[in-house]
């Protein structure tokens, strides 16, 4: 194919080329015009959990405003970052954007608050617990297209898998488990770069705290604007990176970074304000879970995929968005009003 030989020509020996994927689990004919990857992207655009993704929360519960992040634009600001980063590391766009697009397709409801309340009922009922990163992988693999999954490339799945860094401070995550192709790694520090950025940004807009408030470390190292800053740790990773085989960030950057994360977990995600709405929230997917048990039925024919009723139950709340969950919540814990 052409584009693989442009791609043999163009890209980094450092890059993970189309023409030498470790495969699929199920082999499939060549595409005439799409390299794997790139049916990779394709794929995973057009699945039903990406979609999803619009209405499922990033940090803010059920924010009234529309310029607030949602876990869609997240993914698609990711996208982008890492998109930037390895076209300039000459590193496989292709790949690195279709990990980008489908590292967040197992995310919860209600954000990492959803995702804490799923690991404790997992955990509760005699389960392994619940990380959206492994639950990203389970969708692609096993839950879409009614069972039969995406049947993604190899570099895609394991790309997904160890996307996340966990709840962990940036310098760390460079310590964690290693990805097994540097596009990886690229996703891995965008979706840093990405969710620190947009989460102050709509922290701002929250009246979390005030444009004032930035410390003064990350304004003089990273710049005063939301673009800026993200141009600037995108130079960084860039400079840093060119020639290492490795994907790294400047020490300047990362004490900026690491600065810009305590503040926002002190500001925002470990606020009385947001720490309020997680009894409410564990209250919802409770009763929920407790429902499905009761009635599986409701799980919307995930009967056929999955005979574990508990993990069919996390699986089916897993992929609601915020609104459908409440809706849900409505239909079997609200008294139905009499007719007129």
């Amino acid at each position: 194919m052409r584009w693989e030989e442009l791609e043999q020509t163009i890209l980094s020996p450092e890059a993970c080329l189309s023409a030498r994927t470790k495969g699929r689990e199920r082999e499939e004919p060549p595409c005439p015009l799409r390299t794997c990857f790139q049916i990779d992207r394709d794929r995973i655009v057009h699945s039903k959990s990406f979609r999803r993704l619009k209405h499922k929360t990033q940090v803010l519960l059920l924010p009234e405003g529309d310029h607030y992040r949602t876990r869609l634009t997240h993914t698609l600001e990711v996208s982008q970052i890492a998109r930037t980063i390895a076209r300039c590391l000459r590193l496989n766009e292709d790949l690195t954007e279709a990990i980008a697009l489908g590292h967040d397709l197992g995310h919860t409801p209600f954000g990492h608050m959803g995702e804490r309340v799923l690991d404790r009922i997992s955990r509760s009922s005699g389960g392994d617990g619940f990380h959206h990163a492994r639950q990203s992988l389970r969708v692609v693999e096993r839950l879409e297209k009614d069972g039969k999954g995406l049947n993604l490339t190899e570099e895609v799945r394991q790309g997904i898998l160890l996307h996340s860094k966990g709840q962990v401070d940036v310098r760390q995550s460079f310590g964690m488990n290693r990805p097994p192709t540097l596009e990886a790694w690229v996703v891995r520090i965008s979706d840093s770069i990405a969710y620190l950025n947009h989460d102050l940004d709509d922290a701002i807009r929250a009246g979390f705290l005030t444009a004032g408030e930035i410390p003064s470390l990350v304004t003089e190292r990273l710049g005063v604007t939301h673009g800026e800053r993200i141009g600037r740790l995108v130079e960084d990773v860039v400079a840093c990176s060119w020639g290492t085989g490795s994907i790294i960030m400047g020490e300047s950057a990362m004490e900026a970074v690491e600065v810009l994360r305590e503040t926002l977990y002190r500001k925002v995600y470990a606020s009385s304000r947001v720490l309020a709405e997680e009894p409410k929230v564990e209250h919802v997917l409770r009763t929920l879970f407790e429902e499905l048990l009761s009635n599986p039925e409701k799980a919307a024919g995930l009967d056929r995929i999955e005979p574990d009723p508990v993990v069919r139950a996390i699986d089916f709340l897993s992929g609601m968005t915020d609104r459908y969950a409440l809706q849900f919540f409505d239909e079997i814990a609200k008294p139905s009003p009499w007719p007129a």
